[in-house]
């Protein structure tokens, strides 16, 4: 619906878009373990019963849970972890300043475990990617829930910091960010936690997004930016139960981009698919520097935005658990995390590796002419979408 979206606007003439490659297991196992990579691998509904155990094991399709089996799951894990990598090689290369994968964002899978909807961790995979040229890569998440998959990930280094704004407490998935758990040994304060409550608007959330994100910059100097934007901290999301708007969620991805940082953006969560598509668009839109008209144009899924078909959305009229005190000290204890960093770390000189940017045809490739040249075997033409 995004992908539509941006065809009926008109967006993709200011893109270069391609289409996604599919990770190869190797790619996956350079942080998944090589046993649950298999796993998902040989797995599907009509085979389910062999794997009884590994699928209790591995968090895969037992009843009740949140990681069900489908047809086709490991090939949805190839294209959507291929596109991470990619947009993270683009970004190295310097054939883009900013990637776009709104498939990818699946923050909560572990290094042996489904975990909340996500098999395969794309921004961990996209993020060590990034470390074998970046100094420094800085991770921020605005989805409803935390970021845990890639804090756990990182949680002992201090060439990543981990940034995440959720819903913490009353049980809430996946229970984990407090405003306490920072980071160990090396990666000590390296690791930040904003733990917000039920209601919190566009104005709250820039109360405190803003000020977070303007000091960890200053403190870390990041050399390329994770931005998972996941659409659940929208108004009227079916799980979520932050009332941001469109326009309050759009505002975090312009005020990462305007510190003019290599940026790979990524989706995430979003139970109301209107207003997931409608959110992704518009940020789409804001990478591009673009202005969107408010009125949805005629599209594959015009009906899904009735009655009124407005790119924004309005906010709910629940109640803001947020207070003005409690996000002030909230900030105030993060900021003073944050100035326990001497200076952002650095990293010992050494040869960097040849970027080298994978093609589901490379079999075909001539071995001694792989490199960057090749973005564009993935590349859809203009003729191929339409006015």
């Amino acid at each position: 619906m995004t992908h539509n979206l941006c065809l009926a606007y008109g967006l993709y003439r200011d893109m270069d878009v391609y289409r996604p490659r599919k990770a190869t297991f190797e790619e996956m196992t350079e942080f998944h373990s090589d046993e649950y990579a298999a796993f998902l691998k040989r797995v599907n509904p009509d085979n389910a019963h062999e794997f009884i155990k590994d699928l209790q094991r591995f968090n895969v399709g037992r009843t009740g849970g949140d990681c069900p089996l489908f047809d086709g799951l490991f090939e949805f894990c190839q294209s959507s972890t291929g596109g991470s990598i990619d947009g993270a090689k683009r970004l190295i290369s310097g054939a883009a300043d900013v990637a776009v994968n709104w498939a990818g964002g699946l923050h909560h899978a572990k290094k042996s475990e489904a975990s909340g909807f996500c098999y395969i961790n794309d921004i961990v995979l996209a993020i060590l990617e990034m470390l074998k040229y970046f100094p420094r890569v800085l991770y921020i998440d605005i989805d409803v829930h935390h970021g845990d998959g890639v804090e756990e990930a990182f949680y002992v280094t201090d060439r990543v910091m981990t940034v995440s704004f959720h819903k913490f407490g009353d049980m809430f998935f996946p229970g984990t960010g407090d405003i306490w758990d920072k980071g160990f040994g090396p990666g000590e304060y390296y690791a930040v936690n904003v733990p917000l409550k039920d209601g919190i608007d566009d104005e709250g959330f820039e109360s405190i997004f803003n000020p977070v994100i303007q000091k960890v910059m200053e403190m870390f100097r990041p050399s390329a930016i994770v931005l998972q934007c996941g659409a659940d901290s929208l108004a009227k999301d079916r799980i979520g139960c932050f009332n941001l708007t469109v326009k309050g969620h759009g505002n975090c991805v312009r005020f990462v981009r305007n510190f003019g940082v290599p940026t790979l953006v990524l989706g995430g969560g979003g139970y109301n698919i209107r207003s997931v598509a409608r959110c992704w668009l518009y940020e789409t839109a804001v990478v591009l520097d673009r202005e969107v008209d408010e009125q949805i144009p005629y599209n594959d899924y015009w009906e899904y935005f009735g009655p009124d078909f407005n790119l924004h959305i309005q906010k709910s009229p629940m109640e803001n658990s947020n207070s003005k005190e409690y996000l002030d000290k909230l900030k105030s204890k993060i900021l003073e995390n944050l100035r326990c960093l001497n200076a952002a770390p650095s990293v010992q000189m050494q040869e960097m590796p040849p970027i080298y940017i994978d093609s589901d045809d490379e079999d075909n490739m001539n071995p001694d002419s792989r490199n960057a040249e090749h973005f564009d075997d993935a590349k859809q033409k203009r003729n191929e979408f339409y006015d």
